[in-house]
């Protein structure tokens, strides 16, 4: 059992920011596998499926950013699983829009879904970091991390959250670099 965590804030107002990449990419999983529907659980939308063998919650916490170490940590604590079966989806404004890295542990680079993890559970998590990149100065940072997508990105997301969806068995099964590549060849082609 997996718990995948897709960070972003609740509410429709939010649902097109850079911010909620994190809820974008769960949903994509969550369709393209044909996972059960969203209930309300561990303050979260959670969401039940199997990717290959591997039996995965997907959640999208209902906390807002700030608080949703709370909503994983209960995910964890109910199905009785370590820190090692959580993955978090998160925006990444250290790498190029739409590139993606997975890596475990480290640190929160400001990011306040991040550190409320880290602050309930310890950093020693695995990290799907999407890229949204940077603004070019940190007084932009805020503005352009909650702000929409522009019209002119919305083909490259599809595509991204395409591959993240369909590549997904390999993250699934613990090959990381697999995963990053088959996204990366998906999105050249």
């Amino acid at each position: 059992m997996q718990i995948w965590a897709g960070l972003g804030n609740p509410g429709t107002q939010y649902a097109m920011h850079r911010h909620n990449v994190g809820f974008m990419a769960v949903d994509a999983i969550a369709e393209l596998h044909r996972f059960g529907p969203w209930q309300k659980k561990f303050r979260s939308l959670a969401s039940e499926g199997r990717i290959g063998g591997a039996k995965i919650t997907l959640l999208k916490p209902q906390t807002f950013m700030n608080d949703s170490g709370d909503a994983v940590q209960q995910a964890l604590r109910f199905y009785k699983l370590d820190i090692d079966a959580l993955t978090a989806f998160h925006d990444e404004l250290d790498l190029a829009p739409f590139k993606l890295k997975v890596k475990h542990g480290g640190g929160t680079a400001g990011h306040n879904g991040l550190r409320a993890i880290d602050a309930a559970l310890g950093p020693d998590f695995r990290r799907v970091r999407i890229g949204i990149g940077h603004p070019g100065h940190k007084d932009r940072v805020t503005p352009y991390v909650l702000g929409n997508y522009a019209k002119a990105e919305i083909d490259d997301l599809a595509e991204m959250l395409g591959a993240i969806g369909a590549e997904a068995d390999w993250l699934a099964n613990g090959d990381e670099v697999r995963f990053m590549n088959e996204v990366a060849l998906r999105q050249q082609s």
